[in-house]
């Protein structure tokens, strides 16, 4: 990892393993106070005994209160949030043959609506100080539909949306806003797919290049680059040329 700006104390949701586990130690090893929060306890405490200045704050960000009740304590015992990843998610790929409303509705409460109350329980203070840092972690599924990704493109898109229409109104107020749009990274969440997974990058190069892109001025933090670009390209496409390469990509589509 990178050598990273001095922010005193961060909160990263979906810390539990992959990206977020890396991130928040990471930063821990630079010299921030880090509150990792996620559902699961044991797995925050196994990252607090591989470095202490990771806090295990377990939370559920679909229950608004507590995303609120987490912010709270978190900034009682470490001082004001100044970083906030926002990096909780799901993946599950969606069958051709059978669309479940269910999922489709888990990963909208999870990955959408979880970022919405972090965020709520955020911006107050935030606002109040004139100052903060927040990343939400989205992905470049939500560039465009893909398959396989109607139950998860779809609020990956809607996160970008997001951050498109608060980044202006919150630079006013002295707050930074970023979207990090991964594409495959090497974790457990991408370990139950079972098609190719072009440019698949490590866990370790994706979080250099999160650090970097965060120290930056930039709105997108985009990687790989050469996914980025070939998504990028495939978003500006008719729908008549875009849907004929789907085709091709998949014989179910």
């Amino acid at each position: 990892m990178p050598p990273v700006a001095t922010w005193k104390h961060a909160w990263i949701t979906g810390a539990s393993s992959g990206i977020g586990a890396e991130i928040a130690v990471g930063l821990a090893e630079a010299g921030t106070s880090v509150s990792a929060s996620a559902r699961s306890g044991e797995k925050l405490e196994a990252l607090h005994k591989r470095n202490s200045g990771v806090s295990a704050l377990p939370l559920d960000v679909t229950d608004p209160a507590a995303a609120r009740e987490a912010v709270q304590a978190a900034e009682a015992a470490h001082g004001p949030i100044d970083l906030a990843i926002l990096n909780a998610g799901i993946w599950q790929p969606s069958d051709p043959d059978a669309f479940d409303g269910d999922a489709a509705a888990r990963s909208m409460e999870v990955n959408y609506l979880g970022v919405t109350h972090a965020l709520a329980a955020l911006l107050p203070g935030m606002k109040a100080r004139g100052h903060g840092h927040i990343a939400v972690v989205a992905s470049v599924a939500g560039y465009r539909g893909l398959p396989k990704g109607a139950y998860y493109a779809p609020t990956k898109s809607a996160l970008i949306c997001l951050c498109e229409a608060l980044r202006p109104e919150l630079e006013a107020q002295g707050i930074k806003l970023q979207v990090i749009n991964p594409g495959f990274v090497k974790t457990p969440m991408t370990s139950v797919n079972t098609f190719p997974m072009p440019f698949l990058m490590e866990v370790e190069d994706a979080v250099s290049a999160i650090m970097r892109g965060l120290t930056s001025s930039k709105f997108e933090i985009a990687f790989p680059w050469q996914l980025v670009a070939l998504l990028k390209l495939l978003r500006i496409l008719p729908y008549g040329l875009y849907f004929w390469l789907m085709r091709r990509i998949s014989p179910k589509v």
